[in-house]
């Protein structure tokens, strides 16, 4: 498959920069893949169109303030990027700006927070950088105070700028239900992002269960496709952890599965391909997934997915294709198909945008 076979054409103004006023109140396209047809509704309607109860699949990886604004000896600024840490104590892999300027050796920092040196260098623009910190405390704690959340360049918002908000992108960039001791994540899992505490308990209320795993998201999710051949692209790893209660309930036929988001599904899907046949682990299960998911595979655990509308060739285009059509190259062109309507509709696409319902 060729890659701009993964193109459309969406205008400036249907691209999110900021989310619905209240989460909940996002629009949500419901496509039912049996009958082929749409429905247009709000998130908060999500209950009414489970007519089954489901067992709910969401990533419960928190959002780390991975983007750490410093400065060189030279009072150069330098953006540093966390993306995730190295065995060898205070030690990241970075992306960092300006990589050319910032040789291996070369030293930035905040002025009484931290300190840090390029110990590595790779080619495709990451980076080892080693920490020093004068509190004691770790790296991650440290860009809890100071650092801001990784939005994706789209959203256009000046970071750096004395009256960014801060607080506002920290609170909503970020599932309502998302783990704090598990701050792994360098990009919001966002298909989660259009749940509500009381929309949970609704659903709750209704017998769906939720089950949590978690995904170590990278940046590498949300990139687009580089090469022309799409089957050519080399995904990145992404580590994964899924409780034994959560795979317990991967196996059981008691009621279909929904993958809230390509996070979770990426994981799941990881996981099943590997180990097909049902066991009851002791301790969660760790793994890292390498998994590329596109057309004409077939998607086999989870019978429902929310997810959000993609960027043009991305991997996520691919997998969404491949939950829509199984076993067919026709996914794809149904997605695009769904992707107009929504333009047409006035949804909103990207990060900070509508979801999808796929049955």
């Amino acid at each position: 498959m060729n890659s701009s076979e993964l193109d459309y054409d969406l205008p400036g103004e249907r691209i999110a920069r900021f989310p619905a006023a209240k989460r909940d109140n996002s629009k949500l396209l419901v496509y039912d893949r049996a009958s082929d047809s749409m429905e247009h509704a709000r998130f908060s309607d999500l209950p009414k169109f489970l007519k089954t109860k489901f067992n709910f699949f969401r990533n419960n990886a928190a959002v780390l303030k991975a983007r750490l604004f410093a400065k060189k000896n030279t009072g150069a600024d330098v953006e540093c990027l966390l993306l995730s840490p190295c065995e060898a104590e205070n030690r990241w892999t970075c992306m960092l700006k300006p990589a050319k300027r910032l040789k291996i050796g070369s030293s930035f920092g905040v002025e009484n927070v931290f300190s840090a040196q390029v110990e590595k260098k790779y080619d495709d623009g990451r980076a080892i950088v080693k920490f020093f910190i004068p509190s004691g405390e770790s790296v991650v704690s440290m860009s809890e105070k100071i650092g801001v959340v990784p939005l994706p360049p789209y959203i256009e918002r000046d970071q750096r700028s004395p009256s960014y908000d801060r607080n506002f992108d920290n609170l909503r960039y970020e599932t309502v239900y998302a783990d704090p001791a598990k701050r792994v994540a360098a990009a919001a899992p966002t298909a989660g992002l259009h749940f509500t505490p009381e929309l949970i308990s609704d659903l709750i209320r209704r017998g769906h269960v939720f089950f949590d795993l978690t995904l170590h998201v990278g940046i590498g999710t949300f990139q687009p496709l580089k090469g022309d051949i799409v089957e050519s692209h080399r995904m990145h790893a992404e580590i994964y952890e899924i409780p034994k209660d959560t795979i317990d309930a991967l196996y059981r036929n008691t009621a279909p599965r929904l993958a809230v988001g390509t996070t979770a599904l990426r994981a799941m899907e990881d996981f099943l391909r590997k180990h097909p046949n049902p066991f009851s682990p002791k301790a969660p299960a760790t793994d890292s997934a390498e998994i590329f998911i596109y057309p004409p595979q077939k998607i086999l655990s989870a019978e429902a997915m929310i997810t959000n509308f993609h960027l043009p060739r991305s991997t996520l285009m691919c997998l969404v294709g491949v939950f829509l059509r199984p076993n067919s190259l026709e996914g794809i062109e149904k997605l695009k198909e769904i992707y107009r309507t929504a333009i047409e509709k006035k949804y909103n696409f990207y990060s900070y945008g509508d979801a999808m319902l796929i049955l």
